[in-house]
């Protein structure tokens, strides 16, 4: 289920973001008025797209913008007026902000939030396969200081650590991380 934030601090804009999501396909839609509303959003929920409706609590939005991209996964769309959307854009895209010029063109938003899609759709893989990778590199952690404990115990070598670690998981049906677990664990 997509899940969006609203940051915008009029009646009117609100309504009209909401209703253009929910045309697009979010369901779950969180509205906030300010800054540091959005910021507690974000810490109870994971949100695949964030909608900032500059000016927002006195400054155009960008420094808000970059901070809901710079420390969560989720894309931003900051709608600026016209006549500061190049001046902001320079500021935020290399943050990965998405930046709309008001008045708003439905073609454009539209547009730009199949761009954030699309975006959100890489960051998330990317995100899962950083996170996979982590888990590897923390299991291969393991399995070495295991090695390293039963080489320093038993006096054998690397290749001999291995081995016994490999048929201790095979004798006892267990994974190689869950016996190096066992082997760390007990020292």
């Amino acid at each position: 289920m997509d899940r969006a934030l609203i940051v915008c601090d009029n009646e009117k804009g609100t309504s009209f973001y909401k209703s253009f999501l929910k045309e697009n396909g979010y369901i779950d839609i969180v509205a906030v008025t300010s800054g540091p509303m959005a910021k507690r959003a974000i810490l109870d929920y994971d949100f695949e797209i964030c909608i900032i409706n500059g000016p927002i609590g006195g400054t155009s939005g960008e420094e808000l913008s970059i901070d809901i991209a710079e420390k969560n996964i989720c894309q931003v769309i900051l709608f600026v007026k016209a006549e500061l959307l190049e001046e902001i854009s320079a500021q935020v895209e290399d943050y990965g902000v998405i930046t709309v010029s008001k008045p708003i063109n439905r073609q454009l938003f539209w547009q730009a939030l199949k761009l954030a899609k699309v975006a959100q759709r890489r960051i998330n893989m990317a995100h899962k396969e950083n996170v996979k990778l982590e888990k590897k590199l923390e299991d291969m952690k393991i399995i070495s200081r295991a090695k390293i404990l039963l080489m320093v115990e038993q006096n054998i070598s690397e290749e001999e650590a291995h081995k016994l670690i490999e048929k201790q998981a095979m004798d006892r049906r267990m994974t190689r991380i869950e016996v190096a677990r066992e082997i760390v664990g007990n020292k």
